[in-house]
């Protein structure tokens, strides 16, 4: 017997060899945040399939890549983005979700404050954008799929983990912060008690510093303390951002 065809599944007696005739990719859904606007980077395709179609970051996983190496590969060679938060949320594995064979995608979502960061059209991108996640093109592929639960996953994650601070600026006001709650949940939230829930989790650091170059009286600046986040986890705290909407 040739060894190649030695190893079979049982069940249906298929060549246990044929099970590697599939391609498998990563797809990032990268969210950004400025100004109350949250928005999504997608590319637009220079190569076929869907060539000129808008579409979210992805690639084949080479055969020598963990799956969290190629997110973060695909992610630099096709933007230019790099050491940005990213997670896995989901994989998408349709029969015929790829024009060119069966090929299953891992999804990504990645967090940044999209003024302090400049994604550039690299590789096979003619060109990158920002779009409000509520006015998108169509996009290629299944990446409207995609894109959709990525959102509802962020729209969960932010209720009971602080993933959203990697939105906002370093130093930010309580204002600051309650608008990028807003703007991620589509709701609107009463000030008193928005800001009386954040600082009672402690896991905000006052400056000695407000706003600069505002019409309006200067906030006081604050930092997430990330140290004192990690340290309270141990202890058993459970963030959560919950709260009735107006």
């Amino acid at each position: 017997m040739d060894k190649q065809n030695k190893y079979f599944i049982s069940e249906n007696n298929v060549p246990f060899q044929d099970f590697f005739k599939f391609g498998l990719s990563v797809d990032c859904v990268v969210f950004g945040y400025h100004k109350g606007q949250v928005s999504v980077l997608l590319v637009e395709r220079d190569a076929e399939p869907y060539k000129g179609s808008w579409a979210l970051p992805g690639d084949l996983v080479n055969l020598d890549e963990d799956m969290d190496e190629a997110a973060g590969s695909v992610l630099r060679k096709l933007t230019g983005l790099e050491d940005i938060f990213m997670e896995q949320f989901y994989s998408f594995g349709s029969v015929k979700r790829h024009p060119a064979g069966r090929v299953a995608t891992v999804g990504y979502y990645s967090l940044v404050n999209s003024e302090e960061y400049n994604p550039v059209a690299s590789a096979w991108t003619k060109s990158i954008q920002w779009f409000d996640i509520n006015s998108l093109p169509k996009l290629a592929f299944d990446h409207e799929q995609i894109l959709d639960k990525g959102i509802r996953t962020l729209q969960r994650r932010v209720k009971y983990r602080p993933v959203g601070f990697e939105l906002l600026p370093s130093k930010f006001t309580l204002s600051e912060l309650q608008e990028l709650y807003e703007a991620l949940l589509s709701a609107k939230f009463d000030k008193p008690n928005f800001r009386k829930k954040i600082l009672s989790m402690d896991l905000l650091r006052p400056l000695q510093e407000v706003q600069e170059n505002v019409s309006h009286r200067p906030a006081k600046l604050f930092q997430f303390d990330e140290n004192k986040y990690q340290e309270l986890r141990k202890e058993g705290f459970a963030f959560d951002i919950t709260l009735k909407t107006n």
